[in-house]
């Protein structure tokens, strides 16, 4: 993969929350109660931890977000200048808490439940206010933990100056076909296609979307269709056992790859290395690599 000196400049809008894990036996049914081995924090969301991704990657990282004014939100401020992301654009809101997610881990697997909370907060004149640095990125990432206004209006102000504009969509929602049409890239779980794109069928999604939709499964492998043929990538490690954030860190490198000038072939391939990755770790942040575990 070509990894040029240049530095790529990324604008990451989205989600920020601290995660609450529970470690269990076997994930909980309906009504039943199970106990906890344990029950760890960690730095998380989606805007984040592509933040976070793309800047342990060597990029120059502007993350526009919202927090609570209370002490996770400082926490998470904290965490992403340590990262080195910019957080001039990270907005407090003293009307909710800072954004949080609890999941129930086992084997595994994963239940999630997202409280969205201040990032809810996050509006389109916050973006606009970010408007001269809009200017000089080449690329911008946008996730669905915040409104989809956000989003749209986001994506809008990207095409405006020309930018490359990469979405992970999650958690998934039924996109419309102005954001469809402005996105260079989408990454898609392959068993949320319905909700996105109202159709269920992968193979006909990605040809409608040709070199354009990227749909990933558990097994870290990544589906796409290049005009011509499917092209099928799969990475899984044996020590991959915990998939939090693996979507996350397949985008960026994926946008990583992309900044650098590399095929879409090579994009998808370290994007599933990225990805594979931070699997063999707890939390979303805490394998993600550096741009030194590539290239020295």
């Amino acid at each position: 993969m070509n990894f040029s000196s240049e530095q790529p400049k990324i604008i990451v809008v989205g989600s920020s929350s601290i995660d609450l894990v529970l470690e269990t036996d076997k994930l909980p049914s309906s009504n039943e109660t199970v106990l906890a081995s344990s029950s760890e924090s960690y730095f998380g969301g989606k805007g984040a931890n592509q933040a976070v991704g793309t800047a342990r990657l060597g990029a120059s990282v502007y993350f526009i977000g919202c927090v609570g004014m209370d002490p996770l939100g400082q926490q998470i401020m904290r965490n992403l200048v340590n990262e080195n992301v910019n957080v001039g654009f990270i907005y407090e809101t003293d009307k909710e808490a800072t954004g949080t997610a609890y999941v129930t881990a086992s084997n595994g697997d994963a239940v999630i439940v997202v409280v969205p909370a201040a990032n809810k907060c996050l509006t389109t004149e916050h973006i606009e206010s970010a408007d001269k640095y809009f200017q000089t990125s080449d690329l911008v990432l946008v996730q669905l933990e915040v409104s989809l206004s956000v989003v749209e209006y986001t994506i809008k102000k990207a095409k405006k100056y020309g930018k490359k504009v990469g979405l992970y969509a999650s958690p998934a929602v039924r996109l419309n076909a102005d954001i469809l049409d402005n996105v260079d890239f989408v990454v898609a779980k392959s068993t949320e296609l319905y909700t996105i794109f109202g159709e269920d069928q992968r193979e006909e999604v990605l040809r409608k979307y040709f070199n354009k939709v990227f749909v990933r499964d558990d097994t870290n492998s990544t589906i796409y269709f290049d005009g011509t043929e499917m092209k099928y990538y799969r990475n899984d490690k044996d020590k991959a056992v915990y998939k939090m954030g693996m979507g996350d860190a397949f985008t960026s490198g994926f946008a990583i790859a992309l900044c650098h000038g590399n095929s879409l072939e090579e994009c998808v391939k370290f994007g599933n290395e990225v990805s594979a990755r931070v699997s063999v770790k707890k939390g979303s942040q805490t394998g993600l690599p550096v741009q030194s575990d590539f290239f020295s």
